[in-house]
């Protein structure tokens, strides 16, 4: 990462050309980095699961859930960044690109505040909603207690990487994220095996990863920003500037809320199929992130090259980024659906040691194995409207889909069971992609007329 200067070749505007090497320049550092969190998930999951009980390892993914809805539903703090800095750099506006930046943080940092002081509150909704058994609502309490100080510099992170990634810096993106999650992994491995803190060791782990990560990030982030263009507060805070960035993250929230929320029914409704199904779909769960952790780097490839060409007001990279990122995603999402069919029950021996677990996990773990086919286009669909910004398009397609889903599993669920849990999250994913297709045509034509 250059220097934001005036001539800097780094931070070109107008028209570009979009390539395979430019979208797997960005793409590859970001998958890397990205597959440290589930593998994060996956050593949480290995260190507890060794534990031999059930009851732990239901209790960590409560906790994991809960504050999937905390923490997700403030991701519009990293997509809203990542697509208003992608159109500013398309510009060549490097002011504007800083005064996000600035946004951002003073949002994120405040409203983590805000979570810790809420947390009583939020620990007391979040176990009636997921309404666990009190032996597995005792581990969850522990584990909740100890990750909620993590929330400033969780969200933290959230701004600085949405301000990296739209600029297009998947190396510095990877830098960060291997960061947070080396160091959580490290630390989870020897606070709660080696030590034997147990989740509370797997929790605090979490919360030094993300102090590390955010203090480093800051550093690399505003230590090469050229003064040049530093924004004035007046213009961080003006009114007609934070009128976008407040629109998007309204929409954007209702999004990752709804998505988190569709999620969360899976641990609910696998409650009444009691510890040992709960325990292996929270296993299976992890095997799922780990194939959209592995397609989210052709998201992200999306979301810069989609908001820079908008920026740049360049149709035609606009159409190449769109096909050529749909390409990679679609033919490798097919590639990790067949090596999680092949290798999966590896991984799951891996992640769990309880024979009860691993057999239940096994039999459902070709649905798990589905969801990188059924969700890649909602992936890579969720890149392409955040870098565009068209956050009300895709708020409304995922209430849509989010409908389609408790209907769905209104009928499989009483007639499948699990199964039928399962066959219902693959649609879902489905869905999702399919009616965010179907509105870029419209809004493509739309979005680049306005801009001529």
């Amino acid at each position: 990462m250059t220097a934001v200067s005036p001539a800097s070749p780094s931070d070109p505007a107008g028209p570009f050309e979009v390539t395979h090497r430019l979208i797997l320049a960005i793409a590859l550092p970001m998958t890397l980095g990205f597959l440290t969190t589930p593998l994060l998930g996956l050593v949480d999951t290995a260190v507890v699961g060794r534990m031999g009980q059930a009851t732990l390892l239901a209790g960590l993914a409560v906790g994991a859930i809960m504050f999937d809805l905390i923490f997700t539903t403030f991701n519009f703090l990293r997509a809203a960044t990542t697509g208003l800095v992608a159109q500013a750099y398309g510009r060549g506006d490097r002011r504007e690109q800083q005064a996000v930046f600035w946004r951002s943080l003073v949002i994120a940092l405040t409203a983590g505040v805000a979570v810790v002081a809420l947390s009583p509150l939020l620990l007391a909704g979040g176990l009636w909603l997921m309404g666990p058994p009190p032996e597995v609502e005792a581990v969850t309490r522990t584990y909740f207690l100890c990750r909620i100080l993590s929330s400033p510099a969780a969200l933290a992170n959230y701004a600085i990487l949405g301000f990296v990634l739209g600029r297009g810096q998947g190396t510095t993106g990877l830098l960060l994220q291997a960061l947070i999650n080396g160091v959580n992994i490290v630390l989870s491995i020897l606070l709660g095996l080696v030590l034997g803190w147990g989740v509370a060791g797997v929790a605090i782990a979490t919360v030094t990863g993300e102090i590390v990560g955010a203090l480093v990030g800051f550093a690399i982030v505003y230590g090469r920003f050229d003064r040049n263009d530093a924004p004035s507060w007046a213009m961080i805070f003006d009114r007609e500037r934070l009128r976008p960035l407040f629109g998007l993250n309204r929409d954007i929230m209702i999004r990752s809320f709804v998505l988190v929320a569709a999620f969360a029914l899976i641990t609910r409704i696998g409650t009444a199929f009691g510890p040992v199904t709960l325990a292996a779909n929270a296993v299976l769960m992890t095997i799922f992130l780990v194939a959209g952790y592995y397609l989210d780097g052709l998201a992200n490839a999306a979301e810069q090259l989609i908001g820079r060409s908008i920026g740049a007001r360049y149709r035609p990279a606009f159409d190449r980024a769109l096909k050529l990122t749909m390409a990679w995603s679609l033919g490798l999402a097919a590639l990790t659906t067949a090596a999680l069919l092949f290798f999966g029950h590896g991984l799951v021996d891996l992640l769990t040691t309880a024979p009860d677990v691993r057999a239940v996990a096994y039999e459902y773990l070709p649905w798990a194995a589905l969801t990188a086919t059924t969700g890649a286009l909602a992936f890579l669909m969720d890149g392409v409207f955040i870098g565009a910004t068209w956050s009300r398009e895709m708020r409304n397609m995922m209430l849509a889909a989010l409908g389609g889903y408790i209907a769905a599993l209104a009928v499989l669920v009483p007639a499948l069971g699990n199964h039928g849990l399962w066959a219902g999250l693959n649609l879902f994913l489905l869905m999702r992609g399919l009616f965010l297709l179907a509105r870029i045509p419209a809004k493509a034509g739309q979005t680049f007329r306005s801009a001529q």
